[in-house]
């Protein structure tokens, strides 16, 4: 198969642990699209915490971000597809998150809102290079559109309001768990509106780009990128991926410690 489009994952299989990106990855990334591939990136991030990575790889077009519910091109601000919560529940999530303490921020495609500082935050503001707009929740849902929400979870108290949190809203909106190698420890809880999914991103992205999904190599470490791979002709699992992200897989390639991005792309793209 002539594999025209490469979509890869960010935290874990593109970044290390220290936020970084390999020096034979980027340099397989930019042989790949000489040989006139299109690379997207799709991660559970929102664009603002992407817009470094792309500089990085010097790469154009069009990226999934927040799990699926944007696809869109950072340059142009064009939005491919998008999948907002619905105003109501984000107004009674909003709400459950305030009066219940749960560590949850939220964002629409372009910012990202808290109602106040905390560690949550800070890590957002330095490892992922954003900045937080300060807002009252009760408000937010009249303001924006939000494409997503996360509970960040780092206790066993985090982690039962969490899981309060999902039983509250099981069927109503969806939650997909991620993590970054930078924080070992910590959950990531994206809060999605349901059905929301980066295999559905991806077959608006290559519907919009007129490219089959059998050309389509995408390649991920996280549960979170099961459906990405169910969805692409052909699916790479990292080596330090779970279990059942490598049986969803074509071919399990070495770990991001050991340049697994670079190794596919040399594998597939002579």
């Amino acid at each position: 198969m002539d594999y025209k489009l490469l979509v890869a994952d960010i935290d874990g299989t593109l970044l290390d642990r220290k936020g970084a990106i390999s020096t034979e990855d980027r340099n397989a990334i930019a042989r790949a699209v000489s040989m006139g591939v299109r690379v997207s990136l799709c991660t559970g991030r929102v664009m603002l915490a992407c817009r470094k990575i792309i500089g990085q790889l010097a790469l154009d077009g069009y990226h999934i971000f927040a799990d699926g519910a944007l696809v869109s091109n950072p340059e142009t601000g064009e939005e491919v597809y998008t999948k907002a919560i619905d105003a109501g529940v984000v107004r009674k999530a909003a709400d459950f998150a305030h009066r219940n303490e749960v560590n949850m921020d939220f964002f629409s495609s372009t910012s990202y809102y808290i109602e106040r500082e905390n560690w949550v935050s800070d890590i957002r503001r330095n490892f992922f290079g954003i900045e937080p707009t300060i807002i009252d929740f009760a408000e937010l849902w009249r303001k924006e559109k939000i494409i997503k929400g996360t509970m960040v979870v780092a206790s066993v108290e985090d982690r039962h309001k969490a899981d309060t949190f999902c039983r509250s809203f099981a069927g109503t909106l969806g939650f997909s768990w991620t993590k970054t190698p930078a924080y070992p420890d910590i959950d990531f809880i994206n809060v999605l509106a349901p059905d929301v999914s980066k295999g559905k991103a991806l077959e608006a992205l290559a519907s919009f780009l007129g490219i089959p999904l059998a050309a389509v190599m995408a390649i991920g470490n996280g549960v979170n990128d099961i459906p990405l791979l169910s969805a692409a002709g052909l699916a790479v699992a990292m080596g330090d991926a779970p279990d059942d992200v490598k049986s969803v897989a074509d071919y399990v390639t070495l770990d991001v410690d050991h340049n697994g991005l670079a190794a596919a792309i040399d594998k597939f793209w002579h």
